[in-house]
């Protein structure tokens, strides 16, 4: 019985330890100066964007908007803490009835194992009634320098951030360039590609991708306003990219696709001309098994976007590649939170489908006519 109540006794104190440590007793670290990723907009006015300053008097107020979200953003860094916490202000306070917080506007912290690979610590939970956070998200960690990836909010955006760490570790830059910066794949599209509905913020296809192929993913996803702008365009051709995935197709009308889509790809190609460009079809969401409406209209989409591909390769562009719609989700029916915006399976699902060919179109072994 004393055993007994001593092995208890131990267990409690041991508990108690771990949970002692509060964000009170952390060290906190500014991230302004730290290796920002995920946007190409950088040593701006305003640090947290996703696109340059000087396309704001002529972009769309709206899309400009969109572009103050840090969907698809990360901060690199390195330290030996044995516990980590989180300080940041939304600034927005979003929120949707169909995403969760932690998604719109929280935090997501991973760690790079032995073998170099990504995975996750944790996600820093937003407070429910105020703009800023402070919050604990992880402790009683080995105290061993490890990097770190701290993925920001996918519908909204951020004006500071910290990260605390207990009182004998340091913060530091990162010593691996992991995932590779140069020539990043750039993706461009709609609320899905924002990240509408991941549960928290590493989990969105684009960030997915990026940590399978070890590169830097650029996310243009500006929800409900993937219409072919053409200062996006504009954006995407003076950025070096390794790939580019044009997947707009939810947010239009076949017209405007019929219209916008040539001058779209023709101001990209106007300074990458022999980038890979992967042009995606709209998804066979699960909807569509039932309501015939939509079963028409993206099906009569898919079909203009074939034939647009279909006239760049016969003018002869022979790095236009395509990716058909019945493969974002293959067989999986459980993908999405509302028969339309994908959950996690459907990220994992999706992020699993082009994960082969944007690497096969990186290396130079892509396919030529479709890309599968």
């Amino acid at each position: 019985m004393k055993v007994r109540l001593l092995s208890t006794f131990v267990a409690a104190c041991m508990t108690c330890s771990v949970m002692a440590i509060k964000t009170d007793d952390l060290k906190w670290h500014s991230m302004k100066d730290f290796p920002l990723y995920g946007t190409v907009a950088k040593n701006q006015s305003v640090n947290y964007v996703r696109v340059p300053d000087s396309l704001k008097k002529n972009m769309r107020p709206e899309l400009y908007d969109l572009a103050t979200n840090t969907a698809g953003m990360y901060i690199r860094f390195a330290s030996d803490a044995s516990a980590i916490g989180a300080k940041w202000k939304a600034t927005k306070k979003f929120d949707m009835n169909h995403m969760t917080a932690t998604g719109i506007r929280g935090l997501d912290l991973y760690t790079m194992l032995d073998d170099g690979t990504w995975t996750t610590v944790s996600s820093a939970r937003p407070s429910f009634f105020r703009h800023n956070t402070t919050t604990m998200v992880m402790t009683d960690m080995t105290p061993r320098m490890r990097e770190y990836m701290l993925y920001l909010p996918l519908y909204d955006g951020v004006d500071s951030i910290y990260i605390g760490v207990d009182s004998m570790a340091t913060v530091c830059m990162p010593s691996l360039d992991s995932p590779v910066a140069a020539n990043p794949i750039i993706m461009y599209g709609t609320s899905i590609l924002q990240g509408g509905c991941a549960s928290r913020s590493g989990m969105v296809h684009t960030s997915i991708i990026g940590r399978k192929l070890n590169r830097q993913v650029i996310n243009l996803g500006f929800s409900g306003n993937a219409r072919l702008d053409l200062d996006i365009a504009g954006l995407i051709a003076d950025t070096p990219a390794s790939v580019i995935v044009v997947d707009p197709l939810p947010n239009l009308k076949t017209p405007e696709l019929v219209e916008r889509m040539p001058a779209f790809i023709a101001a990209i190609r106007s300074k990458q001309p022999s980038t890979p460009i992967l042009l995606v079809e709209s998804p066979i969401f699960p909807l569509m098994r039932f309501n015939e409406e939509t079963l028409q209209t993206i099906t009569e989409k898919n079909k203009a976007l074939q034939k647009i591909y279909d006239d760049l390769v016969s003018a002869g562009d022979a790095n236009i590649h395509y990716f058909k719609g019945e493969d974002v989700l293959g067989d999986c029916v459980e993908g999405t939170v509302d028969n339309y915006h994908l959950t996690d399976l459907g990220f994992t699902h999706f992020a699993d489908a082009l994960s082969p060919v944007i690497s096969a179109l990186i290396n130079g072994t892509g396919p030529g006519s479709p890309a599968r």
